[in-house]
């Protein structure tokens, strides 16, 4: 009940273009460390871009920083929207150290840029830290902190200009404008790692490049991305929402996940199954124990309502919930087509039908995914 609260204002937030979720440091370490883990060398040499981050603010900014040397980066980049209710008020980057007070003060009104191409430990106290990054920029030591000349926004072109320079994208774009955000990594061949709803998965721009294998979900969808940092302004709902000890306000959701293209091992992983059989036999789920499996009304594929009921035996097309994408292994699985209005499905629909959406014995279903078994 609390999540669906906050996933419902969410939605709102989308829709009136209030987009400042600020991603969780745990979330973002869980996350980037599964690609290290897959390939330690990923991000050897490279430059992560954060093109939707205030640099005071942003955990991906603290994460990518303080892990700068260890993972091997060669620049990290990042940029801030001028508008952000949230800029400069978060995330202490400067501290309270006596010795940074000669460092220029946070531009307000201004959308700012970060260019980190060292890292290292200037204070002398042992160990790098954010102070050590302030100290580099106050003494203008390899790096760059510089105002935008415009707004921040994705689409300026002092932004693409930084983005052509990326080889990685890693950030929590505007949700409003995720279709725009991701159409302009694809126009730029960027390798990328960003959060968006599950219900873009839906979206006829999104889920074409799902399918053709061109993206996908990164390793955790639901409960795997814990909480956003919202602004004072937010109203906090559910048993959920809650104030984090530095004061932050946190809310809840089970209603976003990752998107990439970057390549990870869980995806690599076969999914478990029983035969049919078994299935009606043994299964935990009500509606597939001692029954038959139904077939929709408008395609030729069966209704298979749950991923760990998908029959390994079946060799036809089978319907199931979007939540198996988190599941979904392409050397296992074909994608085939979506249950909706607007997309095409090789065949599989039946043409007197009036929508796509699915249809059991004259009750429409929630949406589902067209697969097939490559195996079979």
């Amino acid at each position: 009940m609390a999540r669906n609260a906050t996933n419902k204002h969410l939605r709102k937030a989308s829709k009136a273009k209030n987009d400042e979720f600020y991603t969780l440091f745990g979330d973002i370490q869980k996350e980037v460390e599964a690609y290290l883990e897959f390939n330690p060398d990923i991000f050897r040499d490279r430059v992560v871009y954060c093109n939707c981050d205030d640099p005071f603010e942003s955990n991906f900014f603290r994460y990518f920083v303080l892990n700068f040397k260890r993972i091997g980066l060669k620049q990290l980049i990042t940029t801030s929207y001028k508008p952000s209710p949230v800029a400069n008020t978060q995330l202490e980057l400067f501290g309270d150290d006596s010795t940074l007070k000669q460092v220029k003060g946070r531009p307000k009104i201004t959308a700012n840029k970060f260019i980190i191409n060292s890292v290292g430990d200037i204070d002398g106290d042992g160990e790098f830290s954010l102070k050590d990054v302030a100290l580099q920029l106050k003494q203008n030591k390899q790096n760059e902190w510089t105002p935008l000349e415009g707004d921040g926004d994705f689409r300026s072109d002092e932004s693409i200009l930084l983005l052509k320079q990326a080889d990685f994208i890693i950030t929590n774009p505007p949700f409003s404008l995720f279709r725009e955000y991701l159409k302009q990594l694809i126009e730029f061949n960027k390798k990328f790692l960003i959060i968006a709803s599950i219900n873009a998965i839906t979206y006829k721009e999104v889920f074409p490049l799902i399918k053709d294998n061109k993206m996908w979900l990164g390793t955790g969808m639901g409960r795997w991305i814990s909480g956003f940092i919202v602004p004072e302004s937010y109203e906090l709902y559910g048993s959920e929402a809650r104030i984090d000890e530095d004061g932050n306000r946190i809310v809840a959701t089970n209603n976003c996940l990752w998107f990439t293209n970057l390549d990870h091992g869980k995806r690599h992983q076969p999914l478990p199954l029983m035969t049919m059989a078994d299935n009606i036999k043994f299964s935990s789920h009500k509606n597939i124990k001692g029954k038959n499996y139904d077939k929709y009304d408008n395609y030729d594929a069966i209704e298979v309502s749950y991923t760990d009921a998908i029959p390994s035996d079946y060799a036809g097309v089978m319907g199931v919930p979007i939540t198996f994408l988190d599941k979904y292994n392409p050397e296992q699985f074909e994608l085939l087509g979506i249950m909706n209005t607007g997309e095409e499905n090789k065949g599989i629909r039946y043409k007197e039908t009036p929508h796509g959406r699915p249809i059991v014995n004259g009750v429409e279903k929630y949406l589902r995914i067209l697969i097939k078994n490559r195996n079979l």
